[in-house]
């Protein structure tokens, strides 16, 4: 579970630039809060009967949240960690840490989560612009 101050821009993250899917969400109006339940297109294709699964939790009511550094990281494997990272800059995210090794990158969530993106299988041939690329922030 990871907690979001702003649903939408969380939902784009991880939904239009990371490519997980919306499996659903559930309002508690007695609580004031809503839980959205993220999945990787993979698992929902390959029909598994307990598709792992991202909670983000948005409660209503509170303020700033904790560097989302403090817990780890999640990560995720990508079939082509350049496309991905070309992808996400397209969009505006910051690459902190680029794949300079063709086989790891990380960015962070808009609520400050880092992202570890690994790629699926072997390492892709190293190539630039990502070896000369710099890290940038933190990771």
């Amino acid at each position: 579970m990871i907690r979001v101050k702003n649903p939408e821009d969380s939902i784009s993250f991880f939904c239009d630039a990371l490519g997980l899917k919306e499996m659903y969400r559930k309002d508690n109006e007695a609580g004031r809060y809503t839980l959205f339940f993220l999945a990787a297109p993979n698992d929902i294709e390959n029909g598994a009967s307990n598709i792992p699964m991202i909670e983000l939790t948005h409660n209503w009511d509170d303020g700033e949240l904790n560097s989302g550094r403090n817990f780890g990281h999640l990560a995720f494997q990508v079939d082509d960690i350049y496309q991905t990272c070309s992808k996400l800059m397209a969009a505006g995210i910051e690459i902190n840490r680029p794949p300079r090794d063709g086989r790891m990158a990380f960015v962070k969530s808009p609520d400050g989560i880092s992202i570890e993106l690994l790629q699926n299988g072997d390492p892709l041939e190293i190539k630039q612009p990502w070896v000369d690329m710099p890290n940038s922030g933190s990771w």
